[in-house]
């Protein structure tokens, strides 16, 4: 059966993806032409959001909800290579992404890298596992990229959200990536109906301004809530993708 990290695996231009997977990622591409650049802008804003917070922020530590199977440039390889004694605490419910997550995902001998098997709905067990790799009294940066869209209902998702920033100390960041409807409207619904149809779990469009209220009572960083290639590129204008991101402090 096709599944989500395979699919997100496969338009990464990773390994680990069967015929299956393949077939959803090509049929979503016929209605969404650029659904494999919006995934690699998505990982793309990974890297840029994860190096502003080490080197700009000094946050060394790292809760990943929703990890994914492992590509390149996953978070502990973008923290850990630019500070080596980073902590990092992936989570995920596949059995899959944590099977590869434990034989690749390893860490620098002077940090960590650990894994949570949990869903993200499940922010209390969440927490009280990542306890044990991290000081939840120190700063850490809750990553939530591509996640939230699996959460089809809209409480739910904001309680995730609220759940994890609670329990975590001022100092800390939030850093949310979706995919949305504002971006080729039509298109995008139809994809989104296609995924569902094929794939699972189903998946769930959303707007700019339902990011923005994940991210009130904290103090949003500029540019503000974008599509992933406008927030803070290399180089110039990047033409726009189906994904939205944003990154904030909590005071």
């Amino acid at each position: 059966m096709p599944h989500t990290a395979r699919i997100w695996n496969y338009w990464l231009g990773g390994k680990d993806h069967y015929a299956a997977d393949r077939a959803v990622g090509d049929q979503v591409q016929q209605f969404l032409p650029d659904i494999v650049a919006s995934a690699r802008a998505d990982r793309a804003f990974l890297k840029r959001a994860v190096t502003h917070l080490v080197l700009d922020c000094g946050i060394r530590q790292f809760l990943d909800v929703g990890t994914g199977l492992p590509t390149a440039d996953n978070t502990h390889e973008v923290a850990q290579t630019l500070d080596p004694e980073c902590r990092i605490v992936y989570c995920d419910n596949d059995p899959l992404v944590l099977a590869h997550a434990r034989a690749l995902l390893t860490s620098t001998p002077s940090g960590a890298t650990a894994y949570i098997d949990a869903d993200a709905r499940d922010t209390g067990r969440i927490l009280a596992a990542a306890a044990e790799t991290l000081d939840l009294t120190r700063p850490v940066a809750v990553m939530l990229l591509g996640i939230l869209n699996f959460v089809g209902d809209d409480d739910q998702a904001g309680a995730i959200v609220r759940d994890l920033v609670a329990a975590v100390p001022s100092g800390s960041y939030l850093a949310v990536a979706h995919p949305t409807t504002e971006i080729k409207p039509a298109e995008s619904a139809a994809a989104a109906a296609q995924w569902n149809k094929t794939a699972t779990p189903p998946i769930t469009l959303r707007r700019k301004a339902d990011l923005e209220r994940w991210f009130e009572g904290l103090d949003l960083l500029d540019p503000g809530v974008v599509t992933c290639t406008k927030w803070r590129p290399a180089a110039g204008d990047q033409a726009d993708v189906y994904q939205v991101c944003g990154l904030a402090r909590k005071p």
